[in-house]
């Protein structure tokens, strides 16, 4: 399994980069969302990797993080989720918006993805809301880096294991997911609260979002 890719942007296009690693040329598959991330050509990049691998197709997906690639790997798992349909709903949401639709059960911002109708919209938040505060734990903060700037070109191809382990520092949603759940909260309830404090406030810093996480876990009436 080719588990990350690092080298020189050659080439932009619709939906995908070549990028150049020591003389060869890798196509890999990118959401928009990360394709407008990335650097320019002639720029260095690395991105986290999932090989599709078919009797008549070898392709490359590329992710800028272990969570982006982790939602990938799931959203593949659904019934009538292909490779094409799961890039168009990172594209649309990234991970992070996707975590926080799934948690809430939103369906309707699933579906707001082209390509993507109602019930499989429904379907994918069914079968993946209770992986969502896992996924969420994960944060942001395993970028997949970039190629070193001492003026070498040569990139690199890391095989790994299919499911790395993600770095151990989160961003604040995945840290105050972390503290309810040492409070006692049970991780659904706890994802769902994260999820929707975060969406209210998207620049929250941890303990204002553990706050109003809080508040919302707070018994009503």
């Amino acid at each position: 399994m080719i588990g990350r890719i690092a080298g020189r942007i050659e080439a932009r296009g619709e939906g995908q980069v070549l990028i150049d690693v020591r003389g060869v040329g890798y196509i890999v598959h990118v959401s928009d969302r990360t394709l407008a991330a990335l650097p320019r050509v002639g720029e260095a990049a690395a991105l986290f990797t999932d090989l599709l691998v078919r009797e008549d197709l070898l392709q490359l997906f590329g992710f800028l993080t272990m969570q982006e690639k982790e939602w990938h790997r799931l959203l593949m798992s659904v019934q009538g989720i292909g490779a094409k349909a799961s890039m168009a709903i990172l594209g649309t949401l990234g991970a992070e918006g996707l975590g926080r639709a799934i948690a809430l059960g939103d369906w309707s911002a699933v579906k707001a993805a082209p390509g993507v109708g109602p019930k499989i919209a429904q379907r994918v938040v069914m079968e993946l809301k209770g992986k969502a505060p896992s996924v969420m734990a994960m944060g942001m903060a395993a970028p997949a880096g970039s190629v070193d700037d001492t003026g070498d070109d040569t990139g690199e191809v890391i095989e790994t294991p299919a499911r790395p382990a993600p770095a151990p520092r989160g961003n604040a949603t995945a840290e105050a997911l972390s503290a309810l759940i040492n409070l006692g909260y049970g991780q659904g309830e706890a994802a769902a609260a994260v999820a929707e404090a975060a969406g209210e406030a998207p620049e929250a810093e941890t303990p204002a979002l553990i706050r109003a996480a809080l508040k919302k876990l707070a018994p009503k009436g």
